[in-house]
């Protein structure tokens, strides 16, 4: 795992301007995987953000950042609690729910479609997700939205400029640790 491919798919998260970013990584040797993840957190926890690995299959692994402080205020929403319990997650402890998504992603395969949540997506373009089946959303860019199209739009266009700005910094200065925006 390099740092091109953290800051390719996890730049809104990096600049603190999103909750999380999930990307998958290919690896020969899982205890070297697990190396560059530890090494990658003693730089990313002081700023206030994390990578975990969710789930590993064969030679690929799902990896998440995170930054914490966002992730525990965006779960403790009445809507993020509300769906999280309607799916039994442990809603009295962000953390606890963390290492039940882990759980599930590890055990069936399938994509617990609440993720959203945990990517800093609206609860109610989760909600609509899961209660149309994927379809008849408003439109799509980072996530499908079921609710507030025009504030999805703008943060998509958000998203799309500080890929493109940390992108074009990393590739002009090889500077990944100054790329990592200390949370507040």
């Amino acid at each position: 795992m390099s740092e091109e491919m953290i800051v390719t798919h996890c730049s809104p998260t990096m600049a603190g301007i999103k909750t999380g970013s999930l990307f998958s990584c290919r690896f020969s040797s899982r205890r070297e995987l697990l190396e560059q993840i530890r090494a990658f957190n003693s730089r990313l926890v002081p700023r206030g953000a994390v990578i975990l690995p969710l789930r590993f299959q064969e030679e690929q692994a799902l990896i998440y950042m995170y930054r914490p402080a966002r992730l525990k205020k965006d779960l403790a929403g009445e809507q993020a609690l509300r769906l999280l319990a309607e799916r039994d997650y442990p809603v009295e402890n962000f953390c606890r729910c963390l290492r039940e998504l882990k759980r599930r992603l590890e055990q069936n395969g399938d994509f617990p479609h609440e993720i959203g949540l945990f990517l800093g997506y609206p609860p109610e373009d989760v909600r609509g997700f899961i209660e149309n089946r994927a379809a008849c959303a408003k439109c799509a860019g980072d996530w499908k939205v079921y609710g507030d199209e025009k504030a999805a739009q703008c943060r998509f266009a958000q998203y799309r400029k500080c890929r493109k700005v940390y992108r074009e910094c990393f590739r002009r200065y090889h500077s990944f640790d100054r790329l990592i925006v200390a949370a507040t």
